[in-house]
């Protein structure tokens, strides 16, 4: 069994109450000799900023590139919201993914049948749903140059979307070979009526699948339409595959079908590295109260073991034992469509236990 080494990046807000119910998880695993999985710690975002005075210190960034993937529970404080752009705790976020060339980002939406109900969609139209969003995550407006402000009397702030064809190219790729496992069917989103930046975007997807792919289908739709589809008619998507605002945007939305931004997880990967972190934030206002659903962050350990470490019997393991915790009736504040919910820690034992009868 090859022993593996991972980042365990807490964060901020709910990210150590979540952090701590995954490395229950891990744990199990490691005690039953399934796995062989040791793990450190380091900080990011406002925490890292408060101990380092960076949100993305040299020795977390160290630390990150010695190891076979990283965990992340999330970034974000209310304390640090009003600092210059390079001290807010998201920016130790950006630093992380440019800094490991994260460029794509999967998010897998789907729904636990005994949450049919959490959903303020109806049944009917969110039953057997299964969706993935592919991001392209280190491009875009959100690192375009050139950025800042104008001074003056009329105090303006501006930002660069830019894509490349080699950006495009690269992510188009990776939504397209992911399709052949699933329906063989694309959906592009953009704004080619509008932006420049969608117009290359758009030329550079087609290319790719004329030349490389003709048989997986594609079809291109703007990002406001794609918005209403994704609530009017969300089972008419396979692989959606968006660039950088969009997809941030539209995987958040699409998280809702579910019934809570609490239940989704995401990977961030590049050619060789893959971070891990629930789509939901670091959620100050709940944050040491208990009542955070750690769903998502285990899930993100289940797609953690798929996806960097080779093992798909964790990660099923994983998976069936939240179905059964939730079949059970067991919910977490978020999720419980009754006036009875369960803590955090005590939602992370039940999988626990859930599991145990797997092991």
């Amino acid at each position: 069994m090859t022993k593996k080494n991972i980042l365990l990046l807490p964060g901020d807000g709910v990210g150590p109450e979540i952090m701590a119910e995954a490395i229950k998880v891990i744990d199990i695993f490691n005690e039953v000799n399934l796995c062989d999985v040791s793990y450190d710690y380091a900080d990011i975002g406002g925490v890292a900023i408060d101990n380092y005075g960076n949100p993305y210190p040299d020795e977390t960034s160290i630390k990150a590139r010695k190891a076979d993937c990283i965990l992340l529970g999330a970034v974000g404080t209310k304390k640090h919201e009003n600092n210059d752009n390079k001290l807010k705790p998201e920016s130790g976020l950006l630093a992380l993914r440019k800094s490991l060339d994260l460029y794509i980002n999967v998010r897998p939406v789907f729904l636990f049948e005994a949450l049919l109900e959490s959903s303020t969609i109806k049944p009917e139209i969110i039953k057997n749903l299964d969706i993935v969003i592919i991001r392209e995550l280190i491009g875009g407006v959100y690192f375009g140059e050139p950025r800042g402000f104008k001074d003056g009397t009329n105090r303006a702030g501006f930002n660069t979307m830019i894509y490349s064809e080699k950006e495009v190219s690269r992510i188009s790729k990776y939504a397209f070979n992911l399709s052949k496992k699933r329906l063989s069917r694309v959906t592009s989103v953009d704004k080619a009526n509008v932006l420049e930046a969608s117009q290359v975007w758009r030329e550079t997807v087609s290319k790719l699948h004329a030349a490389d792919y003709p048989e997986i289908e594609l079809d291109h739709m703007y990002v406001d339409n794609a918005a209403m589809q994704l609530i009017k008619n969300p089972k008419q998507f396979d692989v959606l595959l968006t660039e950088n605002l969009f997809g941030d945007i539209l995987s958040d939305e699409a998280s809702m079908l579910t019934g809570s931004i609490g239940m989704l997880p995401s990977a961030s990967l590049s050619d060789i590295n893959g971070v891990y972190e629930p789509i939901h934030g670091s959620a100050p206002d709940i944050a040491g109260q208990g009542i955070v659903n750690p769903i998502a962050m285990i899930l993100s350990v289940a797609m953690m073991f798929e996806y960097s470490l080779n093992n798909i019997g964790i990660s099923n393991i994983i998976k069936t034992a939240i179905e059964n915790v939730l079949r059970n009736g067991i919910f977490t504040k978020d999720i419980s469509h009754k006036k009875d919910f369960v803590s955090t820690s005590a939602m992370g034992d039940a999988i626990i236990k859930e599991i145990k009868k797997d092991v």
